[in-house]
């Protein structure tokens, strides 16, 4: 056949955005995280109803090709998210949603336990996969447990457990 007959892309080559990847765990929330998620879900649609009003701007193409995917993404987390119920939980020992405060050799720390999306260590908010809040949870106050960490191995203690409204 000849090459004249071959439907060329409209768009360069290596120019495709892949899919951001989901995660294989369930998507627990907290009822604050789906919150955030349904949030970053209304700003991207309205994003991408302004930039379909700019027409047939090529920057603008690009970025509504990005947000497609991102929206596609938040779509998807927003249907399989399972929202936890805080006031359900256990309060003597750690689970999903609280904040626990621990310490080591250098002090103590709060986190909270939180869904994947939620996570940001600048805020010590850690997913529940993670190795700190595997090594936390069931944990009860008093008890001392092994935080596995690719830095090495930490004992941390459990001082305290709260879970925020």
């Amino acid at each position: 056949m000849s090459r004249a007959f071959v439907k060329e892309s409209d768009t360069p080559a290596g120019s495709e955005l892949p899919e951001r990847p989901i995660s294989p765990h369930p998507n627990y929330v907290t009822p604050s995280g789906l919150a955030q998620l349904r949030a970053g879900l209304d700003e991207a649609q309205a994003r991408k109803q302004a930039l379909a009003a700019e027409g047939d701007d090529m920057e603008a193409k690009a970025e509504l090709k990005a947000l497609e995917r991102d929206l596609r993404w938040l779509e998807s987390r927003v249907g399989s998210a399972r929202v936890v119920d805080l006031d359900g939980q256990p309060r003597d020992r750690v689970a999903f949603g609280a904040s626990v405060r621990v310490a080591d050799d250098e002090g103590e720390h709060t986190y909270r336990i939180v869904g994947e999306d939620e996570a940001g260590a600048d805020r010590y908010l850690v997913s529940y996969v993670s190795p700190l809040a595997k090594a936390l949870l069931g944990a009860k106050v008093g008890d001392e447990v092994v935080w596995k960490r690719p830095a090495g191995d930490r004992t941390i203690e459990v001082l305290s457990i709260d879970y925020p409204a």
